[in-house]
């Protein structure tokens, strides 16, 4: 009997004993019986902290704007699985993740895979077969054992690097550092979106002979108005509008995606470059809905650099009355260093469980015991929608709420809002 694409989820979801496991023999032994080969003719991975999809979007909207092919490997999804392989700007139906998904399964033999490398698989099984002139590929978690690095990038991106995942990459910058830079290869382009990264990413650029493109030094970005900015290297600058995504560090991102494409060999119309900036969307990040007069602005940070973003965004862009946080996180992450740099900002917290969202998922209860001392105003939901049920009740026209700290927190409010 042929399985449905919910069969297949819950059928990967089962198969390896471990949800994360790095490394890349056991994928490439299962590629290499797959026979793949490349998925495009250009190949674009993007690693970072934060940031990632926002730049993978960025690079999307203006190579498809410049005319090209252009597929696109993301993770995690927010609403759908089908969110995770676009071709031609289009999700990916049911049938063909299926049948990608099919093909895996009768390579793989007895090599056990995670659901992430069964999903990569799939993505570059479908990829190879839609004759695409660029794939662009989000890293999952690190990059050197990434499944993603299966794949030679023409060219790496590093958007930030930051303190997550520290169980997998190490407690500071330079460990993780060394860590997301495995994507570089030797004598292509790394285009480095940190003004300062870490020493360990610049050593092993060098120490391989691949070219740093580096935000700061090799290209420059600055904002000119509330309208437009500036994009610049040596010998070629363009003024863009303003991104519609709304955080400050859109910017960054789409400057990082400009970068990277210009290191491509291919050919970049100004106008492209124009409309893929204006163009570019992904869902949950700063996304902003009204209800009954009051703003909800739902983003999927969930550490302490995107935290620090938001606050960011919050002091550039004050309510007219008081913000009111939706908060729930895994239990790997910093709560105290997510909470910290907003606690001054918000007026009143609403901590939900997740313990509907697998093994990471905990109680609002015990969130709150991972609360900084000083945020005392905490009231505990079981979910999500319970917890922004409450914090509509409560707030007034004019309040904003933030809904943030994970994928699945974003992805509930959605649902709950009837906007997912």
């Amino acid at each position: 009997m042929s399985r449905t694409l919910a069969d297949w989820l819950g059928f990967i979801e089962r198969q390896h004993p471990r949800s994360i496991e790095m490394g890349l023999d056991r994928i490439r032994a299962v590629a290499t019986r797959l026979a793949l080969t490349r998925p495009a003719r250009h190949v674009v991975t993007v690693g970072g902290t934060n940031g990632k999809g926002s730049t993978v979007a960025f690079i999307e909207a203006i190579a498809r704007a410049a005319g090209l092919r252009v597929g696109a490997y993301t993770s995690p999804h927010l609403l759908a699985y089908n969110e995770r392989v676009r071709i031609d700007g289009v999700d990916a139906d049911d049938a063909s993740l299926v049948a990608a998904f099919d093909a895996v399964e009768a390579a793989r033999g007895d090599t056990s895979l995670t659901y992430f490398e069964y999903g990569t698989l799939a993505a570059l099984w479908l990829f190879e077969r839609a004759q695409l002139d660029l794939v662009v590929l989000e890293v999952g978690l690190g990059g050197r054992l990434d499944a993603t690095n299966l794949v030679d990038a023409d060219v790496a991106v590093i958007t930030t690097v930051d303190i997550d995942h520290q169980d997998y990459l190490g407690d500071d910058r330079e460990a993780i550092g060394r860590e997301k830079v495995g994507i570089a290869r030797a004598w292509k382009p790394l285009v480095l979106g940190d003004d300062d990264p870490p020493s360990s990413v610049l050593r092993h650029a060098y120490a391989i002979g691949a070219s740093a493109v580096r935000s700061g030094c090799d290209f420059f970005f600055e904002a000119i108005d509330d309208e437009r900015w500036r994009w610049r290297e040596v010998g070629f600058e363009i003024e863009l509008p303003r991104p519609r995504l709304a955080a400050p560090v859109q910017l960054r991102n789409a400057a990082v995606a400009i970068a990277a494409l210009r290191a491509l060999d291919v050919e970049l119309p100004e106008q492209a470059l124009v409309d893929g900036v204006a163009g570019a969307r992904v869902r949950a990040r700063l996304e902003r809905l009204e209800r009954d007069g009051v703003e909800i602005v739902v983003d999927v940070g969930h550490n302490p650099q995107a935290a620090r973003e938001l606050a960011r965004w919050l002091a550039l862009e004050p309510a007219r009355g008081d913000v009111i946080a939706v908060f729930a996180v895994l239990t790997d992450k910093d709560v105290p260093g997510i909470v910290e740099p907003l606690a001054g900002a918000v007026a009143h917290w609403h901590l939900a469980g997740l313990l509907d969202h697998g093994p990471r998922g905990g109680t609002a209860a015990e969130l709150q015991a991972r609360m900084p001392p000083g945020v005392r105003d905490c009231a505990l939901h079981e979910d999500v929608a319970a917890a922004l049920a409450a914090a509509r009740e409560a707030s007034r026209p004019g309040d904003r709420i933030i809904v943030f700290g994970s994928f699945h927190t974003a992805a509930d409010a959605l649902r709950q809002l009837g906007a997912g």
